[in-house]
């Protein structure tokens, strides 16, 4: 397939890019941009439960071998890590940018910086898309360092790497912006969500955000000639322990309500990181038997599109951020 281009070019050239960025921005006066509607004013850089004002936090800008192999390729995706969360996951193998804000407040950029940093991943180490890790509660900003960047230049598709945790609302401005979402299906259970992330409401919401995903790039995911993602929909779906992340449920769900051929991701790199091992329940790595029920549910559900990571992912696990290796580079297909 030859190539497409973004979206969110057209838009630029319209005026709806930045009719969309003056949008979201106000709602930052009064905070609705992610489902914890805190009502702070960020502009004046008021701090809600994501620790984040006016400006972008970026942990980290690199070209990262971590993602599914659509997404990486072979000179791997340009990632932006943003600081902070709207959730706060006991087990977050990536604690140290997601729930330091005091540290990440150091690390606030200007827009223009912003826009800087997807050319260089662009055009300086030849990545094959900008990818937006954790941006739930930075949708303003990653809309308006777009809208700065595609007279710099800016062309790769972009991916939207979330929690689910997202709202509605924000997503919609986002149709004909992002190419590719990556969310997560985290749980199955509102108890499990706020009792591991304090997030009592996530199921619905989660379920809702990868609906609307849904709607705006299909199921499936679309492929260039060199089979890198242009566009499409993958959800990830990491294991855990002891049933805690509701994969039957959670994996029917998505056959039964969107279609078993959306493209899934199924990670069994879960460890007991942060303050998982104070927890009995989440204090081990999961078992051979718990993997394999998950895949084999994938075949009962019908569900043949995706990637598995083989069992015993976690063993060499380092943060995402900091990681060269590549977690799904032996990884089959589902059905392989």
């Amino acid at each position: 397939m030859a190539f497409i281009e973004p979206g969110y070019i057209a838009l630029y050239h319209s005026g709806e890019l930045d009719r969309r960025a003056r949008t979201l921005e106000t709602r930052l006066a009064c905070c609705d941009i992610c489902p914890k509607e805190c009502h702070v004013n960020r502009l004046e850089n008021e701090l809600g439960f994501c620790h984040s004002g006016r400006l972008p936090i970026v942990s980290a800008v690199c070209a990262h071998q971590g993602e599914e192999p659509v997404i990486s390729g072979s000179k791997g995706s340009g990632t932006v890590f943003f600081g902070n969360c709207n959730m706060r996951c006991v087990y977050c193998q990536n604690y140290q940018i997601s729930q330091n804000w005091k540290k990440q407040k150091s690390k606030e950029i200007d827009y223009h910086t912003l826009a800087e940093s997807m050319l260089y991943l662009q055009d300086e180490l030849g990545c094959h898309n900008i990818n937006f890790v954790s941006p739930s509660h930075f949708v303003p900003h990653l809309v308006r360092a777009v809208l700065e960047a595609v007279p710099m230049g800016l062309r790769l598709p972009l991916v939207y790497n979330t929690n689910a945790y997202d709202s509605i609302a924000s997503l919609r401005e986002l149709e004909g912006i992002i190419n590719i979402y990556l969310p997560d299906l985290r749980y199955a259970s509102d108890y499990w969500a706020k009792k591991l992330s304090h997030t009592p409401d996530y199921v619905e919401r989660a379920r809702q955000a990868i609906k609307e995903m849904h709607r705006q790039v299909g199921g499936n995911v679309i492929l260039d000639e060199s089979g890198l993602a242009q566009q499409g929909l993958i959800v990830r779906h990491l294991i855990l322990p002891n049933g805690l992340a509701g994969s039957d449920e959670s994996l029917t769900w998505l056959a039964q309500e969107l279609s078993p051929t959306v493209t899934v991701s199924i990670m069994s790199q879960y460890l007991p990181a942060h303050r998982a091992k104070q927890i009995p329940l989440l204090s081990r790595n999961i078992s051979t038997a718990e993997y394999e029920t998950v895949v084999s549910l994938l075949s009962d559900l019908g569900m043949e599109n995706g990637w598995v990571q083989e069992m015993g992912a976690s063993e060499n696990y380092v943060p995402d951020f900091e990681r060269d290796g590549h977690p799904f580079s032996t990884t089959p297909k589902i059905g392989e």
